[in-house]
């Protein structure tokens, strides 16, 4: 079944274009179900292109899905039309009244700060405190990872020796767990991060569950064990250009940086890249869709908060959609 967004939103054309199924709101009136309720905080300054990122991979699965946006005010978007936000995106005092299904926190190009550097820290951790009574389970991705594992965990980043860019082989840890259902035993993901977690942190926590590490990238995935928060270090999202256009940038720039491993052809830079993560990230947004938010969220989306599902625990929401 489709994600249901806005009309007017850039990312439709884009999305049909590709021949994925969207749903827009006109066609979701006439529809007698109740979609998942998804908000995405979107920090990344290019807000248009990771909208696009992230709907096409929530867009491949048989659930419908209500998406909306959500905007951090206290910090000013440069890289956007101030009509775009306005039209697509909410504030946090507008919906913190609201419960909903799932929730993404996506990266932020801010990891060199220290978090209570960063404008929006006070904004963010009011955000992350409210998902604990208010959403059933919150997907944090790279920074937004980081961010995530020290407000809630104590766990803080560590600065790498350089910039982590590239596209690295992972082990599963937890094979048996749905998020990794039907995933091979290795898997690729891209990465571009200047600093990371240590899996030595992340162990001496109680309550968190490791699940992939890379040799080359370190911890990639772990969640809560009631399964109300994951974590993902990396960028499944990522298109086949996005390191290619992070390079290109960073030189422009005359920083000094590697050329991107794993990724170009003979790590030839003017070479098209070779995309070797699609599968796997379309699986590991659906695995999360399904098996965390769809088929253990309340029907009464109201309640959310008041349940307690542990990790294995599913209820009957399914059947009522």
């Amino acid at each position: 079944m489709p994600i249901k967004i806005a009309d007017s939103l850039p990312a439709k054309d884009i999305l049909e274009n590709e021949n994925i199924f969207v749903m827009t709101e006109y066609r979701a009136m006439h529809q007698d179900i109740r979609p998942l309720k998804l908000l995405i905080l979107n920090l990344m300054p290019t807000k248009i292109i990771t909208e696009t990122q992230l709907l096409r991979k929530l867009s491949n699965t048989p659930l419908q899905i209500e998406v909306e946006f959500l905007q951090t005010i206290s910090h000013e978007a440069k890289n956007v039309n101030t009509e775009h936000l306005a039209s697509f995106y909410t504030a946090f005092d507008k919906i913190k009244h609201k419960h909903y299904d799932g929730m993404i926190i996506t990266g932020a190009p801010v990891e060199n700060l220290d978090f209570s550097d960063v404008d929006y820290w006070p904004e963010l951790c009011d955000i992350m405190a409210w998902t604990s009574h208010n959403v059933h389970s919150t997907l944090h991705i790279c920074w937004g990872a980081q961010a995530g594992l020290y407000y809630h965990y104590g766990i803080n980043k560590v600065q790498l020796p350089k910039k982590l860019s590239g596209v690295f082989s992972h082990n599963v840890l937890k094979p048996q767990s749905p998020f990794f259902r039907g995933f091979d035993d290795t898997f690729s993901v891209p990465h571009s991060r200047y600093t990371g977690v240590l899996e030595e942190d992340i162990l001496k926590v109680h309550g968190l569950e490791l699940m992939s590490v890379s040799g080359e990238a370190g911890v990639f995935a772990l969640k809560s064990e009631d399964n109300r928060r994951f974590f993902i270090t990396g960028h499944p999202e990522y298109d086949a250009d996005t390191l290619a256009l992070e390079y290109a940038r960073d030189v422009k720039k005359g920083l000094e940086i590697e050329v991107p491993k794993n990724y170009f052809p003979n790590d030839d830079p003017t070479r098209p890249p070779m995309v070797t993560w699609r599968a796997h990230a379309q699986l590991l947004y659906t695995n999360w869709l399904n098996y965390y938010v769809y088929q253990t969220t309340p029907y009464n989306i109201d309640t959310i908060g008041d349940e307690a599902f542990g990790a294995g625990e599913f209820n009957n929401y399914g059947s009522g959609i």
